[in-house]
């Protein structure tokens, strides 16, 4: 039974056929008629695009068709017209009445007010909680197995709702969160022996750090043997991958973004899509929003229909992330398209017409330790996209690098990014750990006088 390659068989096995296609436009025919009962926000765009009943979209194409993506400014633009009222918002654009909602996350809100995540108890079992449950299957977890669960639990939707899922995958989970700060972490998890780890990278890599000077010991001394990590760049850059398997004598797992989850093949392959079933995963431009053919290597904005549940409410939603998809089959042998994240369209930079990603930046950072640390920040005088060059970057030294070695990491950090990412930064160096950690996701980006 453990040695299964899927929690779900039946649906896991199917990621990617046509037949699931079948499964994914019956559930679509359902979820539109919903829409249009109780959602008068999108039943208006519905009906004035000719569709007044589910049966009207006949294939998945046609729903590209049938809506334009819903963006964070779509968001913004809803909720102040409707006097800033979250709950007549969401009673407007949900396939469910307000009354099935029993849990409410949201995103982070670090630019600005927080994005709302409802969930009705069918999406906390049936589609969050599935997915979470997917996810720690196929990195390993098994029935016995002790989880550190150091996500953020304040409001944040990798924190409270997979913990209230009721089905039961018999591992035991220790919710600490992200919010007590690195000693509570190393502490509970020493005292109560877990031995896999969920945060996101920049924890996981403060963990590391901070282990000697609390636990008198380094952070494999803990003995775990698996971390799942998301909600930021980190897990899938290489050199980031190497530094905390390293430490941790453990295998590093990259998840979200979507419903999606790497494998355990060594060469990181990107992250598996695994919710054909829960949710439609669409690519499209970010210019034109016109849809882009799944494909390998293709490139564009991701956007999302859930399926299951309706509180959650994803509907052709992009959450700002640009994503590049490979459909052909994973060296892994398992099932589900691949795609890696590219970096943000809000977080997208324009130097001299050079299109530049801050994760696209950190990659490149992180292949210089440990003569960096891989902590830097985008100095920027205004918002993005556009930056007058040349773009600041302000990088921490590495512990081992002395100042007269600065010249020449500097020469090799500049030709890289030129080569990389066809631009020439001007560096700031910083000591070693003078730039803040977090404990949540790192904001690459620092606007003057912000």
């Amino acid at each position: 039974m453990n040695a299964r390659p899927y929690w779900n068989m039946e649906m896991e096995s199917l990621l990617g056929s046509e037949r699931m296609r079948e499964i994914q436009l019956e559930r679509l025919q359902r979820r539109v008629d919903d829409l249009l009962v109780h959602a008068p926000y999108f039943a208006a765009k519905l009906t004035a695009n000719g569709v007044r009943r589910g049966a009207d979209i006949r294939s998945l194409d046609d729903w590209s068709r049938a809506l334009p993506p819903f963006t964070k400014l779509d968001y913004r633009d809803a909720v102040d017209a409707r006097d800033n009222d979250i709950y007549r918002f969401l009673d407007d654009t949900l396939p469910v009445p307000l009354s099935e909602l029993v849990t409410m996350a949201a995103t982070s809100g670090t630019t600005g007010d927080p994005q709302p995540y409802p969930l009705t108890r069918v999406d906390i079992d049936d589609m969050w909680g599935e997915f979470m449950l997917r996810v720690r299957w196929r990195c390993g977890v098994r029935p016995g197995d002790r989880v550190i669960h150091a996500f953020a639990l304040s409001m944040f939707l990798a924190g409270v709702p997979p913990l209230q899922c009721s089905r039961d995958d018999g591992t035991m989970v220790i919710p600490i969160g992200a919010e007590p700060g690195a000693a509570r972490v190393l502490k509970t998890a020493r005292f109560f022996r877990g031995n896999v780890l969920m945060c996101t990278p920049s924890l996981a890599e403060h963990l590391i750090e901070r282990a000697p000077e609390i636990l008198g010991a380094p952070i494999g001394s803990l003995g775990i043997h698996t971390l799942i990590c998301g909600g930021e760049p980190g897990a899938g850059i290489p050199a980031v991958r190497e530094r905390i398997e390293t430490a941790y004598g453990g295998k590093l797992f990259d998840c979200g973004a979507g419903l999606g989850v790497s494998c355990a093949h060594p060469e990181y392959q990107g992250m598996h899509w695994i919710g054909d079933d829960l949710a439609i995963y669409e690519l499209v431009d970010p210019a034109t929003r016109e849809p882009i053919p799944m494909t390998d290597g293709a490139e564009g904005e991701a956007v999302f229909t859930t399926l299951v549940g309706g509180g959650f409410g994803w509907t052709r939603l992009s959450l700002g992330d640009v994503h590049r998809v490979q459909v052909s089959t994973c060296p892994c042998g398992q099932s589900g398209l691949r795609y890696r994240i590219v970096g943000r369209v809000d977080d997208m930079l324009k130097v001299k017409g050079v299109i530049v990603y801050p994760a696209a930046i950190d990659a490149v950072v992180a292949s210089f330790m440990p003569r960096v640390t891989g902590e830097f920040r985008i100095l920027l005088d205004e918002p993005p996209p556009r930056v007058v060059p040349p773009l600041r970057l302000r990088i921490e030294r590495g512990e081992g690098t002395a100042a007269s070695d600065l010249p020449a990491l500097e020469a090799d950090l500049i030709r890289a990014m030129k080569e990389r990412l066809k631009f020439t930064p001007v560096i700031d160096w910083a000591e070693p750990f003078a730039l803040p950690r977090s404990q949540h996701k790192t904001r690459f980006i620092e606007i003057a006088g912000r």
